[in-house]
């Protein structure tokens, strides 16, 4: 695979080809240092929980560092979720698949994609998908 040097203020635009090979590397970048994030953030989390059990006294403090451990938790588990989204994300982009719906084939807005770069149905698709899904929770 050939080395693409982003200019520094390249943006992914509706006049250029879609997922050409610079708009495909901006995304690459972009999925990369989400995941740097994620994984630094969690390796915090992780410093954090293992300093050790919980040594308040009072019962209210102790409830309360109870609770921001299980949202730190939980907060763990989206970051761990996102990062496995993104590294599908970084496979369709090795495959050639990024950027282009699962559901019709055609290509996602890149406004949709710089919004939310794991995204693997078009708009349309996606509100289809969420009608469905509100139909079949209403039964």
């Amino acid at each position: 695979m050939t080395m693409i040097t982003l200019p520094p203020d390249y943006r992914p635009s509706d006049e250029e080809e879609f997922m050409n090979p610079l708009q495909t590397e901006y995304f690459r970048q972009k999925l990369l240092k989400w995941r740097a994030e994620l994984l630094k953030e969690a390796g915090d989390t992780l410093a954090s929980l293992s300093e050790g059990g919980i040594h308040e006294a009072d019962i209210t403090d102790r409830a309360s560092v109870e609770t921001d451990r299980a949202l730190e938790l939980r907060t763990r588990d989206r970051a761990r979720k996102l990062i496995g989204k993104i590294n599908l994300a970084l496979q369709r982009i090795e495959n050639g698949s990024y950027g282009y719906c699962e559901e019709t084939g055609e290509p996602i807005a890149l406004r949709r994609l710089e919004a939310r770069p794991i995204a693997t149905l078009s708009i349309e698709a996606q509100e289809q998908h969420e009608r469905m899904e509100k139909t079949h929770r209403d039964d």
